[in-house]
């Protein structure tokens, strides 16, 4: 008789473990005597009546269900299983690991700026971490009507509020449009803590938030680097200046155009006036040789004048100008 009663046993387990499954109900008509609970590692067991928690069970192992689980179960305590009958219960596994999902926006973002007024198209991706925090509220709010749950149910949840989460927090306190990577960590937290609250009441927390990158369109972004790299942001005379300059020399500014001819002449006049302020320097430092030299004073005591300091005559080796006489030493 005890054999026969044994022969429709259950082994109450979550059989097909997926990393990607928040949680997994066992469903039978009812659980029969000598049945038993297995629990492997990151799982717990929910033990439900009528939809309301009788217990819950963390510990890993391999448990029989009359003698070590339905003692401790609250309504249920007193169950006897008969030969013919059985409990009548759900058992509902929650995968107790932290998730990670990416996450990335589908259509650009138009952030509002001044700069631009249509707003500034912006992407970005990332990822973000959850678990499991509340039983009570995952069984109200989705384990009660939901055999399981994916990762991907939480992503698309958590995806259709972020743009307008991230146009929030980045027009936020002015942040600086063309390098909000700089703000990524403020922007992040600020939408890790809305998004927490989003999915407060379904027992689940974000545990963390992360953006990996912010995509400008080709334009903006080729504008952004060029200016990095001349470090020039905000001065758009200069990086003109040198833009025209560079397309000049690379080839790509050639003949026949006005651009062409607004270049070259560009350049002719800035190399005519470095030529004159050359020459303008030559001159005057000339000039200022020959009146050091032509001042009418004596050389240094003991050196002799090649020419005489009162006519000009070339003086030679005498002491005294041969024209006028003047004294030469």
């Amino acid at each position: 008789m005890g054999l026969f009663s044994k022969q429709f046993a259950n082994v109450v387990e979550w059989q097909e473990f997926r990393d990607d499954m928040i949680f997994y109900k066992w469903n039978n008509d009812e659980i029969k005597r000598g049945s038993r609970l297995i629990i492997r590692p990151g799982q717990d067991a929910i033990f439900l009546y009528n939809g309301k928690i009788e217990g819950i069970f963390k510990d890993e192992g391999d448990y029989d269900i009359e003698s070590q689980i339905v003692p401790f179960l609250s309504t249920l305590a007193g169950f006897k299983f008969g030969f013919n009958s059985g409990m009548r219960a759900e058992v509902l596994f929650v995968n107790t690991k932290e998730f990670i999902a990416k996450w990335g926006t589908k259509n650009a973002i138009n952030i509002p700026t001044p700069q631009l007024p249509g707003g500034m198209p912006i992407r970005a991706n990332g990822t973000f971490t959850f678990k499991v925090t509340d039983y009570v509220k995952l069984i109200d709010k989705i384990a009660g009507i939901k055999d399981s749950y994916m990762v991907e149910d939480v992503r698309l949840r958590i995806v259709t509020v972020l743009d307008q989460l991230l146009m929030k927090w980045i027009s936020k306190e002015g942040k600086d449009m063309f390098n909000l990577q700089a703000n990524s960590f403020d922007i992040a937290a600020g939408i890790r803590t809305d998004l927490d609250m989003q999915i407060f009441d379904t027992g689940l927390s974000v545990t963390g938030f992360n953006i990996m990158s912010f995509t400008y369109p080709e334009e903006i972004q080729a504008m952004i680097n060029k200016n990095a790299s001349h470090s020039m942001v905000g001065d758009l005379g200069r990086y003109q200046q040198v833009a025209m300059t560079e397309g000049i020399t690379s080839g790509n500014v050639k003949g026949g155009g006005m651009a062409s001819d607004m270049a070259g002449m560009m350049m002719g006049m800035n190399m005519a006036n470095q030529m004159m302020q050359n020459m303008n320097q030559m001159n005057n430092t000339n000039q200022s040789q020959g009146q050091s030299n032509n001042n009418g004073q004596t050389p240094a005591s003991g050196s002799k004048p090649n020419f005489c300091p009162n006519c000009g005559q070339k003086t030679g080796e005498a002491n005294f100008c041969p024209n006028c006489g003047q004294k030469l030493v």
